[in-house]
């Protein structure tokens, strides 16, 4: 399903979103406190768009996905920038993460985590392979609490966002169908911060953007 909207999910993603999905990264990389020099890896990256919002930061990043064809498209953006400040990129699975022990300084994921089949072991993996008081950031879907927005939302969710997202990308095998759906389905707020610390991680905090459409997690892992 990824491997088909490759070519046109970035269009997608910044049309849906009517372009506030940059805004949220750059909030997130500020949430997460990274401090340049900073090794970070970033599961689920998709088409590498926080992958590069963390390397124009400064930091070191290495990109994985399970999705080669989504890796691919993320590795010809990075052209943009200078050879020594790309990520690096590596087709992984986020519940087996090919890495040792205690050797990156930050794990992000960027709307990915609700794909993953086992959260809590993505989460796992994600504390195993921070060093001791490195960090683990999640932005995410979540759905607003006003009734009047959340109602709005909701529509648009359900009714819309499907619809213009075949649209956009000429998918007709329910990818965007599948998006609404997980969203709904997934824990958020105080739910999702209980699943940080199922998975070791320490001192969750989570930061509502745009009323609540979105949220950014962010846990530590103790020493």
């Amino acid at each position: 399903m990824f491997a088909r909207v490759a070519p046109r999910y970035d269009r997608a993603n910044h049309l849906l979103s009517m372009g506030i999905d940059a805004v949220w990264r750059r909030r997130a990389v500020r949430v997460a406190g990274l401090q340049s020099g900073e090794r970070v890896l970033d599961i689920c990256a998709g088409t590498g768009d926080l992958s590069l919002c963390l390397a124009r930061h400064g930091a070191e990043v290495l990109a994985s996905d399970f999705c080669p064809e989504m890796i691919s498209r993320a590795a010809a953006k990075s052209k943009s920038l200078p050879q020594a400040r790309r990520p690096r990129y590596l087709v992984a699975d986020s519940m087996s993460l090919p890495f040792a022990d205690g050797h990156f300084d930050l794990v992000t994921v960027a709307f990915g985590i609700r794909n993953v089949e086992d959260p809590v072991r993505g989460l796992r993996e994600m504390a195993r392979v921070l060093r001791p008081g490195g960090r683990v950031m999640v932005l995410e879907f979540s759905k607003p609490k006003f009734p009047l927005l959340r109602g709005a939302y909701l529509f648009y969710f359900r009714r819309m966002l499907p619809k213009l997202g075949s649209w956009i990308t000429g998918d007709r095998n329910g990818a965007y169908e599948y998006l609404p759906r997980t969203v709904m389905a997934f824990p958020e707020g105080g739910e999702f911060l209980a699943m940080m610390e199922e998975a070791g991680l320490h001192s969750p905090t989570v930061t509502p953007v745009s009323f609540g459409i979105a949220s950014i997690y962010r846990a530590e892992r103790q020493s």
